[in-house]
């Protein structure tokens, strides 16, 4: 069996599944993880991505009344949770790689940790802003962008260490984002084409897409890519729409757009469990085009509703 994703996103000869999870909360255990698993395993997914989340900062009101900074982690853990599915299920993992919250260094120590466990496919973003800030602050020291990031990754995959001198190279492929409906904090759709194809041109090996909702928008993107000569594999991701509250918290959170058929069965909907299902079949009809399109992987984001997820690929897989 191939050892690389890339590997297998270049010569699948049908389209395949998986799904990114999160972490669980500081204090939950493992098995939450897996009860999220174990439903999908049947539909033998490619990979699981597990994402990263950083650090957060909160002030608590101390005894004198002053305000104390404090830093917390909500979801900590990727490293060794990856690991733990590697392992458990014999799956390969891709788990995120972040710019926020990690200095240079930092990031080749997790990157080192990952290569010892095995773990050498990568999703490699720059990561949301933490929710105090307004905009994303790197780390002093650290990645502004996803590009930077890229690029230390590749750098290693050299031998080429932050320390000089020649030393065991690493072995990573690295996937990295990409956006149909643009990048809510670029510019234009052309300044994400250029970065995007900056990234392959760094060492990136395939694309996965933010969640969109109209294939088209895909279509769209999978064909301005082509022309731009980015020909890495491109997988799209989707997401099952949930509930109601979907229809705000989904465009604010990751700036996409929600098609008008889909907004006025959503309202039509009596029950949660109506919504449910309208979510479920437009992500069944979203799956079979792309299917039929010849993508090599659909990939679908849980967030909390492997439910939804089981019901979709049972349909299509």
């Amino acid at each position: 069996m191939a050892k690389k994703i890339i590997d297998i996103l270049k010569n699948t000869k049908k389209t395949l599944f998986s799904f990114e999870l999160l972490p669980p909360l500081k204090g939950k255990s493992i098995e939450c993880i897996y009860q999220t698993i174990d439903p999908l395993m049947e539909f033998n997914p490619l990979y699981v991505n597990v994402t990263y989340h950083q650090e957060e900062v909160v002030y608590k009101t101390r005894k004198d009344q002053l305000l104390e900074k404090t830093v917390v982690k909500k979801r900590p853990g990727t490293v060794a949770i990856s690991a733990a599915i590697k392992y458990k299920y014999k799956v390969k993992v891709i788990p995120h790689i972040i710019c926020g919250g990690f200095t240079r260094e930092e990031t080749e120590y997790a990157l080192i940790d990952l290569h010892f466990l095995g773990i050498d496919n990568l999703l490699v973003v720059r990561g949301d802003p933490a929710p105090e800030q307004k905009h994303f602050i790197p780390e002093p020291e650290g990645h502004s962008n996803a590009l930077g990031l890229v690029k230390q990754i590749a750098n290693l995959n050299r031998g080429k260490y932050l320390d000089e001198g020649n030393m065991t190279a690493t072995d990573f492929s690295m996937g990295v984002a990409g956006y149909p409906e643009k990048h809510p904090e670029s510019p234009n759709r052309d300044s994400d084409y250029y970065f995007l194809k900056k990234k392959v041109e760094a060492g990136a090996d395939f694309i996965v897409t933010q969640m969109f909702f109209d294939n088209k928008d895909f279509f769209e993107f999978e064909r301005q890519c082509r022309a731009r000569g980015i020909n890495v594999p491109i997988v799209p991701g989707i997401k099952p729409l949930g509930s109601k509250n979907h229809l705000t918290y989904l465009p604010k959170t990751f700036g996409i757009d929600l098609p008008e058929t889909l907004v006025k069965e959503v309202l039509k909907c009596k029950t949660p469990e109506a919504v449910k299902q309208v979510g479920i079949e437009w992500a069944i009809e979203q799956s079979r085009e792309l299917i039929e399109f010849g993508v090599p992987v659909v990939h679908y984001f849980t967030l909390g509703m492997a439910g939804s997820i089981k019901d979709v690929a049972k349909e299509v897989f």
